[in-house]
């Protein structure tokens, strides 16, 4: 083989070798992952009638058909009544047949019309933002929290482009979840945005104790050093441009 020749070869082999110390994992069948469908409102200060209506009306119609359904309320209060909801799907057929045949559910309609009709001359919400979402490759399937949880956080992260948005989701497949299960960040779900309110973006759910095991599993993932080499690696650059952090805790109800 003639010298330039080799030099090229060796310089692309070098290059495929970096290329594959940085892919992604083999992706997941999309029939494998699941869907989570985030419905998140803007009270007009009433909460009772929204939380019967999923309690009594709507979460049972949902897991007649295997669907489980969380149910939140802000950690502590805010200037806004809020509630958040997340449906889990196996798969996105699953969330298109039932999205069609909800309202063909009669016991579910029946139910459901007093709710229709008292909320339809009284608004009990100003606002209704909706996220559809798909699973990670790394966690495919949502993990159950421990019954001693207090505090879910729901974080957004906003990328510049969609480009930068699979590096960042590529960031948490390969090493961040890792790490987060080192440090007692406990992980429930995370979403790929497939459609949301301002994109693109992805979010994710996780569980704690209480305020002060937050506090100390957060302390650990900044002191350590596997994230001090990530969060400097020239492929994670430039990956988010903002982010959201929210506390919530489980209602009574709710099915996480």
């Amino acid at each position: 083989m003639k010298r330039r020749h080799f030099v090229k070869a060796a310089g692309a082999l070098a290059l495929l070798s970096s290329a594959k110390a940085y892919a992604s994992p083999a992706p997941v069948s999309s029939q494998g992952k699941e869907i989570y469908e985030w419905r998140i409102y803007t009270l007009n200060q009433e909460t009772d009638t929204l939380d019967r209506f999923y309690q009594d009306t709507l979460i049972p119609a949902y897991n007649r058909k295997q669907i489980k359904v969380a149910a939140f309320a802000p950690y502590k209060p805010g200037e806004k009544v809020m509630r958040y909801f997340l449906f889990i799907y196996p798969d996105m057929g699953t969330y298109q047949q039932v999205k069609q045949s909800i309202r063909q559910d009669q016991t579910f309609c029946r139910q459901a019309q007093a709710f229709y009709d008292q909320t339809a001359v009284s608004p009990i919400y100003s606002n209704l933002e909706t996220y559809l979402c798909e699973a990670f490759d790394k966690i495919p399937t949502h993990r159950l929290p421990d019954p001693t949880r207090s505090l879910f956080e729901i974080r957004i992260y906003w990328s510049p482009n969609e480009e930068a948005n699979q590096r960042k989701v590529g960031m948490f497949n390969r090493e961040e979840i890792d790490l987060f299960d080192k440090v007692g960040i406990h992980s429930v779900c995370y979403g790929d945005i497939l459609a949301g309110p301002r994109m693109p973006a992805l979010i994710y759910l996780t569980w704690y104790k209480d305020e002060p095991t937050r506090a100390e599993a957060w302390k650990k993932f900044a002191s350590h050093p596997d994230w001090l080499a990530m969060k400097d690696r020239p492929e994670y650059a430039h990956t988010a441009t903002n982010n959201q952090s929210i506390f919530l805790t489980p209602l009574a109800y709710s099915q996480l």
